[in-house]
């Protein structure tokens, strides 16, 4: 997809954005041309904080000029704007190929809306082609495993589960110091219930399961920016 289309995307997500807002600003390629478009609303007079989803946004959003405060001195946010690695028609979300899905996932439930900005390719009819991530503890990473594969016989699911890894084999490692299970599911028939459970595990800190999180989306296709929801 045309980086022409995404910046699009981006900057009609930007144009929401009214002075005294408190912003979620997300992580990802698609949510870093949102954070380069309102750093250029800020730099032309635009009054917002921002709360970043993550170290490598934290890095853009000074380099922007973008105010920034925390969610401890900033609690309730009116907008978030971030990326999905999958999502459907009922704006539910897989996110965390990035691995920043535990304070993107903070930051969403803190903020009165979520808008995805997204390459139109991830729009699917049922989630799970993407793996899912999930977020684990590094003590106990085995047994927490074998707890999350025997929920997902449960749910009569099944497919491969690995440890991410970074190019030279080390595991990769969270702006929070865990671990992440990809599991290759292929699909996911009942994200609801899926997400509701996998919490439930000790050792599990969170998944990239966004349910009812999401308010509205706007993808870029080749047809040109397509609407979900409530933009």
């Amino acid at each position: 997809m045309s980086d022409n289309l995404k910046r699009d995307a981006a900057e009609k997500a930007a144009a929401l954005v009214s002075d005294g807002m408190r912003l979620g600003l997300g992580t990802g390629s698609t949510a870093a041309y949102f954070v380069a478009a309102l750093g250029a609303r800020v730099r032309g007079g635009l009054s917002v904080v921002g709360v970043p989803t993550s170290e490598a946004t934290l890095d853009q959003a000074r380099r922007e000029g973008i105010p920034l405060t925390t969610l401890d001195e900033t609690p309730e946010l009116d907008l978030t704007v971030d990326g999905a690695d999958e999502i459907d028609d009922d704006l539910r979300l897989i996110k965390g190929g990035g691995g920043a899905l535990l304070r993107e996932k903070i930051v969403a439930s803190s903020s009165r809306r979520m808008i995805v900005i997204a390459d139109g390719t991830k729009r699917v009819s049922r989630l799970g082609r993407f793996p899912l991530p999930i977020e684990v503890v590094p003590f106990g990473l085995r047994a927490t495993q074998i707890a999350i594969e025997k929920l997902l016989e449960t749910l009569e699911m099944s497919g491969e589960m690995h440890l991410r890894r970074m190019a030279d084999g080390t595991p990769y490692i969270t702006d929070g110091g865990h671990f992440i299970l990809d599991a290759h599911l292929g699909r996911i028939d009942k994200p609801n219930v899926l997400a509701s459970t996998l919490n439930n595990i000790p050792g599990v800190v969170e998944h990239g399961l966004f349910i009812g999180l999401a308010t509205g989306a706007i993808l870029a296709t080749g047809q040109g920016l397509v609407e979900l929801g409530q933009i």
